[in-house]
């Protein structure tokens, strides 16, 4: 039975680090991606980037290109060339993959110097896709329509896949995102080494949450509350959201000058690469200080959502097919009376959303080294929504083993955690689960009692 109830908090993540990429973690990224392009029988693949849409040109090269856009071309034969605009160019020796520069000004920011005499498709043919029979063409999103032939979308700006068809017009293309998000995608699972990297945002985002929920109180402003879910000066994965009361209002995304009041809705949210926490519900301290028509919100909507959150966390195992956890969810929390639509989790990465092997009837399996967020959005009209997301990586025996071999202090602060979600929430975890930061679970639907949390005791 899911309880609010005197519950002690988490305590906050401390010496926060972060871990680079090995050498051998980017040489076997390549690597592997070698080897899928000859599984799949690509010549090339040609990897697109922006700030929004960097994770696949980061996975290789450690950077994203900021404000330009960039494309990474990687022949099979293991020849790289990286074509990059004005103020992206001298990263090549700096990145983490060795290529050959190519020079692209068009790549780069309104009315920068053009200083080329070469058309787009003259650009491009210097990386050698003239040569190539048959090119892969990686953006950042795997269609999944049923209406349309998925291979032929392609999510690059019109002038370069146009560009890269007049440089090899002999080749045949197709979109290639699946190598890397699809199922069995290079991305979609982790090394020990990986982890560790991402559990720097993970814990950032947990810090953050931890810190704003203490610090929210009737008559602070979203932007004061909002101060504490940025940290350490670290890009952020999503938009920060502290709102109180009405959302949206005037289109507005962001944190303002609006001061909490007592029954506003609260939603709150900071996300780094490798994680994300969320939170929702009410600026009250009990059912009582709610408007009438939403007293019943505990029972209605925050202990419903809580125990699918239980559910999700107890069922999860390596080797279930998506669509197991799917119909799990489906049963304690059914959609129709709970108003979820979306994938009830997904993989995390570099991005908050990388995809989800969660959906109806998958048959992808989960699979050791997933970074998951379990992310249920119930809308029940009437109610504020409510929100504990947060993430989690799957680790199997192997993979455990190397964790703890490895990173022996990451190993003991995942253990720490998974102690204190079984003893103080109540969720049996199975051991391959292993909670990415301190406030995974660790929900307050009403936000002025910081001693009340919801749990399974």
């Amino acid at each position: 039975m899911i309880k609010l109830q005197k519950t002690a908090a988490p305590q906050l993540d401390e010496t926060i680090l972060p871990v680079q990429l090995t050498d051998e973690t980017m040489a076997v990224r390549k690597s592997n991606l070698l080897k899928k392009m000859q599984a799949e029988n690509f010549d090339a693949v040609v990897i697109y980037a922006d700030l929004e849409h960097g994770g696949n040109f980061e996975y290789f090269t450690g950077f994203v290109p900021r404000f330009e856009e960039a494309l990474l071309v990687l022949h099979q034969t293991g020849e790289v060339y990286m074509v990059l605009g004005n103020e992206n160019l001298n990263k090549v020796p700096f990145a983490r993959m060795e290529a050959k520069a190519v020079h692209m000004p068009h790549l780069s920011l309104p009315n920068q110097p053009m200083e080329t005499t070469l058309s787009v498709p003259e650009i491009l043919k210097q990386t050698g896709l003239d040569r190539a029979a048959s090119i892969g063409l990686i953006g950042w999103k795997n269609f999944t329509s049923q209406q349309e032939e998925n291979a032929v979308l392609y999510d690059l700006p019109y002038f370069l896949v146009d560009g890269l068809k007049q440089a090899a017009p002999q080749a045949n293309y197709k979109n290639a995102a699946y190598l890397m998000i699809g199922e069995n995608g290079l991305r979609t699972t982790n090394t020990a080494n990986e982890i560790a990297h991402y559990e720097f945002g993970a814990m950032i985002a947990g810090n953050c949450i931890l810190k704003a929920m203490d610090q929210l109180d009737i008559g602070k402003s979203e932007m004061e509350i909002g101060a504490y879910l940025n940290d350490f000066g670290q890009t952020t994965s999503v938009v920060t959201i502290m709102a109180t009361g009405a959302r949206f209002e005037k289109a507005n995304l962001y944190p303002t000058g609006k001061k909490i009041q007592l029954g506003d809705r609260i939603s709150m949210t900071s996300g780094y690469k490798g994680g994300l926490q969320s939170r929702g519900g009410y600026a009250v301290t009990a059912s009582e200080e709610l408007p009438e028509a939403e007293r019943d919100y505990l029972d209605r909507v925050a202990k419903p959502y809580f125990n699918a959150v239980k559910t999700w966390l107890e069922t999860i195992t390596t080797n279930m097919a998506g669509a197991t956890l799917y119909n799990k969810i489906e049963e304690v929390l059914p959609k129709a009376h709970y108003g979820w639509h979306l994938n009830p989790g997904h993989l995390c990465a570099d991005e908050e959303w990388l995809a989800s092997p969660i959906y109806p009837d998958s048959k992808e399996k989960i699979t050791s080294g997933m970074i998951f967020q379990f992310d249920i959005i119930p809308s029940v009209p009437g109610y504020s929504g409510a929100s504990c997301e947060g993430g989690v990586v799957l680790a199997d025996e192997d993979l455990r083993a190397s964790i703890q071999t490895e990173y022996p202090e990451m190993w003991a602060r995942m253990q720490a955690r998974r102690s204190y979600l079984i003893k103080e929430i109540g969720i049996e975890l199975s051991e391959e689960v292993l909670p990415m930061s301190n406030a995974t679970a660790y929900y307050r639907p009403f936000f002025l009692n910081k001693e009340a949390a919801l749990t399974a005791k």
